[in-house]
């Protein structure tokens, strides 16, 4: 009978021992999971109230601490501008006119309207008020003209180039000091046009595309330059004469283009005051004729 109590005793005291044993194996446990990091409550309420990334740490850029600060990033002052306009601010025109030899502007398609002029100013820029009346008469008839411009006239007064730019019409290369090219020497012939393609590019940010000689004189050298240049050469097809029979005339000015007037006229006029007088008028003659202004942006850049 002494046999089953002590096997019942034997059993009893196995089972206390394997309850300890368990007991002490879960808090080993628990403790291991605490040892290698496992985050607690404390560790998520940090994270919720963004304490994990403390404002104050002075290595983030101001943009992410301060997003609303008048600073930025420093790295951003490498970025593209994503409304920068082109460097040149050109409005790109397709090409539909060309020149002919003879500086007549003709339609590149034959259907093409023929019946166009182109308008052109020489000797500027010059005063600021009869400059301001040309430009004013020409945006009135939404016409496009070339002016010619002189080295020494934008030098003396660069605020009447940007005025002419600022306006939207074009500028062409008239030689720096307004010299009958035909006689000058290769190396002065150089230094007349050069010297206007810089002077502009620096004062409006882009260079002319035209090119007119002084006097209409020029020679075989002088056309290569300006074609190296990548500038079209032309003279005229339709003078005014407001430089001679017409000075102090705006009525000739008028009577002598009119009594010219052809498809493709290329018009020769000068900053001068009796034709800024006289524009306004001369235009509404020109379209009342059927005929209207040529972007002188849409006439291919070589003659053919």
């Amino acid at each position: 009978m002494r046999k089953p109590k002590t096997k019942l005793i034997a059993a009893l005291f196995a089972i206390a021992i394997t309850v300890s044993i368990v007991s002490g194996c879960g808090q080993g446990i628990a403790g291991l999971n605490e040892s290698q990091g496992q985050p607690d409550s404390s560790h998520k309420e940090q994270e919720q109230t963004g304490n994990i990334l403390p404002a104050e740490n002075t290595d983030l850029p101001d943009t992410i601490l301060k997003p609303d600060s008048d600073k930025s990033n420093p790295s951003d002052k490498d970025l593209p501008v994503e409304t920068q306009e082109p460097d040149n601010n050109e409005t790109v025109i397709e090409k539909t006119y060309h020149m002919n030899k003879v500086f007549f502007i003709k339609p590149n398609d034959a259907e093409g309207n023929k019946k166009v002029v182109l308008l052109t100013f020489d000797d500027g820029p010059k005063e600021e008020e009869m400059l301001t009346s040309l430009l004013d008469t020409l945006d009135k008839h939404q016409a496009k003209a070339i002016f010619f411009v002189n080295g020494f006239r934008v030098k003396a007064k660069p605020e009447l180039l940007k005025l002419i730019d600022e306006r939207g019409q074009i500028i062409g290369n008239h030689s720096y000091d307004h010299i009958n090219l035909k006689k000058e020497s290769n190396e002065k012939i150089d230094q007349q046009l050069n010297d206007v393609q810089t002077i502009v590019q620096d004062t409006i940010g882009k260079s002319p595309q035209f090119f007119r000689p002084p006097h209409g004189a020029g020679n075989d050298y002088l056309r290569a330059k300006v074609k190296e240049l990548g500038m079209l050469y032309m003279t005229w097809s339709n003078g005014s004469l407001d430089w001679a029979d017409n000075q102090h005339k705006p009525d000739g000015v008028i009577q002598s283009v009119m009594d010219q007037l052809a498809p493709g006229s290329n018009i020769l006029m000068h900053e001068l005051p009796w034709t800024a007088e006289a524009l306004d008028t001369l235009l509404t003659k020109i379209e009342q004729a059927g005929y209207t202004f040529v972007d002188p942006r849409a006439i291919e850049l070589e003659a053919r």
